[in-house]
């Protein structure tokens, strides 16, 4: 018995020592970019823009490096140097969507799918050509994952876009959408219609929201209340025209009826995408505690999985 329990206690004390270890060993350091267009309109809220505010708050937070950018920085702020020192890229923009070019999207998508970056796009980020080219990635995936895989050696995607920064109508189809054709050779052509990356209304009067957590156990969700209010926001109304979420984490709703899936995340190749819906630059949703928090947790979540920058 005095064996056994000499035993035991040898291997308490080696669990404890490899727990200080542990403890010891220094946290890895997230870094984040936030990229704001930075329209005047933002003053009537944010002090110093809305992209400096949220890169102030989250440098207060522990184990996080955080730089912020802006549309008129060289490269607009999206140099290579900037890039390969970026884990998650936070995105602000909303009147300028039109000056950053679809191959500076297409580079961020690679990136992201390689695992090498992080996207969180904000609100009227829905039509920023990274989202678009991201929403694009996964419309195509999502087809030709429909496939088997010996059809897919015999598959031409036709990938149809529409007409850009257009508004969906309630009633138009929704959008993703594919098509499988069947050549008389046996060939297939995959007919996808891109998503629009809109939705048929919204509504910039600020009445506020009633915001859902859906997933409460999400990491995202973490330290969030099951349900609080967001007292000033834009309105944007179901249905939102991207491929299926692979997590709803949040639900916004209206007291005149409207519902949107505020919190959503997309895996894009080895990399993910969370987008976040509340804001509209002149109300101060990004002063809110919850909001702050949502933002705070999903760049750590985001960042913990790409690779380390000593592996890079």
């Amino acid at each position: 018995m005095r064996r056994i329990t000499g035993a035991l206690a040898g291997s308490l004390l080696l669990l404890g020592f490899c727990s200080l270890a542990c403890a010891d060993e220094p946290s890895r350091v997230i870094r984040v970019v936030v990229w704001d267009e930075q329209q005047p309109a933002q003053k009537q809220a944010y002090e110093n823009f809305l992209g400096n505010a949220i890169a102030d708050y989250l440098r207060t937070r522990p184990g996080l490096e955080v730089s912020s950018v802006r549309l008129d920085d060289p490269e607009q702020g999206l140099s290579k140097s900037i890039l390969d020192t970026c884990d998650v890229l936070v995105w602000w923009g909303h009147v300028r969507q039109r000056e950053i070019k679809r191959e500076t999207g297409q580079q961020l998508v690679e990136r992201i799918k390689q695992g090498k970056l992080s996207l969180i796009a904000l609100h009227s980020a829905h039509w920023s050509i990274p989202f678009i080219e991201a929403m694009n990635e996964r419309a195509i995936a999502d087809a030709l994952a429909s496939l088997t895989s010996e059809e897919r050696l015999r598959t031409r995607v036709e990938a149809i876009s529409p007409e850009q920064y257009s508004q969906p109508k309630r009633d138009d189809p929704l959008t993703p959408s594919h098509e499988k054709i069947v050549q008389p050779d046996g060939s297939i052509v995959l007919k996808v219609k891109l998503p629009n990356c809109c939705f048929p209304a919204y509504r910039g009067d600020g009445k506020p929201s009633h915001v859902r957590t859906l997933l409460v156990d999400h990491p995202i969700a973490k330290g969030v209340p099951s349900a609080f209010d967001i007292p000033h926001t834009e309105m944007y109304d179901e249905p939102f025209h991207v491929p299926a979420p692979d997590e709803v984490i949040f639900e916004e709703r209206w007291d005149a009826g409207e519902r949107f899936r505020s919190g959503s995340v997309w895996k894009i190749g080895r990399g993910r995408l969370f987008y976040f819906r509340p804001g509209h630059e002149t109300f101060d949703v990004f002063k809110q505690p919850e909001t702050l928090q949502i933002l705070e947790n999903a760049v750590r979540w985001l960042g913990k999985m790409t690779p380390d920058p000593q592996r890079q």
